[in-house]
């Protein structure tokens, strides 16, 4: 007797794929986001529009309230950040019906941490490029102006200098991490939500300093956070190997790493990870893409610090 041809294909079960492939995608993105997870996010799925209007109010005085008299008001002196939703990237591969029939099942799952890692690491490089602004300092810089307002690790004050050899980035200390936070502190940062990101020498560096090792299993409870290694004066630390190599005169490069509260950066997002596939007929094969759209930007320039550690 017929079976008949209500067959199970790849266009029949297509529903089926894609999500399978994006909760991995999204699985692994989450999964590799370190300074992302930092910052102010603001979410602007399902709208229109290329630019974000935050505003941006000044902090108020207490005035003395005198005895028969009116209050004082305060005037309005609300600024606005302006943030652009311009930064698309995407991550394709095309899988040929042989390579899909021979591979292994472990290939989708290599692909899918793949894309997440790439967009994440991508997402991250937007965010640590903004840390150049920290402290009034230029984004994009060169020669000179090169990170131009980071410390050194070392002491936390002399500024890194990309016009020498190196920068003078010196390995972080126990004073340089209470100098940054000083600095934070001298600007009226909050103390909650502040974190310190830096790269895996500094670290190593890092397990060195008594103070840490005594304090790195001080927490509030809070579950793991990714990257996130210990904790130093009530700043949660995080590791990631993202953080910025930078190359000053004579061609020695440095690491930087960033201190900041979460109100220093934002990350908007317009289109979160998504994945899609189709299948090409004219190359045999389904074409995978992943993609997010979002943009980043400066809310408050003093509530972060960039510092340089050597590279190696």
């Amino acid at each position: 007797m017929a079976l008949g041809t209500n067959h199970s294909t790849i266009t029949t079960s297509a529903n089926f794929i894609p999500e399978l492939w994006s909760d991995e995608v999204i699985g692994a993105y989450k999964t590799n986001l370190v300074l992302a997870n930092l910052v102010t996010k603001m979410s602007h799925k399902g709208k229109k529009g290329d630019t974000i209007h935050i505003p941006k109010p000044a902090r108020g005085s207490a005035s003395v309230k005198a005895a028969g008299s009116q209050v004082t008001l305060i005037a309005d002196t609300a600024g606005v950040v302006n943030i652009s939703i311009d930064k698309h990237y995407e991550y394709s591969k095309l899988i040929e019906d042989i390579a899909e029939v021979q591979a292994l099942a472990s290939m989708r799952k290599f692909y899918t941490d793949d894309a997440g890692h790439a967009l994440a690491n991508q997402v991250d490089d937007s965010l640590f490029a903004l840390g150049e602004g920290f402290q009034g300092g230029t984004v994009g810089g060169s020669g000179a102006a090169l990170w131009e307002k980071a410390v050194r690790g070392g002491d936390g004050t002399t500024v890194f200098d990309g016009s020498t050899s190196g920068g003078g980035a010196t390995d972080i200390t126990d004073a340089g991490i209470r100098r940054m936070i000083l600095t934070l502190d001298d600007a009226d940062v909050p103390m909650d939500n502040r974190a310190i990101v830096l790269p895996p020498i500094a670290s190593n560096d890092l397990l060195g300093i008594n103070r840490f090792t005594e304090q790195q299993f001080i927490g509030s409870g809070d579950a793991i956070k990714t990257g996130k290694i210990g904790q130093i004066y009530g700043v949660d630390v995080f590791v990631t190997s993202n953080c910025p190599t930078v190359t000053p005169a004579s061609g020695t490069t440095a690491r930087i790493g960033l201190m900041l509260h979460k109100d220093a950066l934002v990350l908007a997002e317009q289109v979160g990870v998504r994945s899609q596939t189709q299948y090409k007929q004219e190359y045999l094969g389904d074409l995978f893409t992943a993609d997010t759209i979002y943009g980043v930007g400066e809310l408050r320039d003093d509530a972060g610090v960039a510092f340089a550690v050597p590279s190696a």
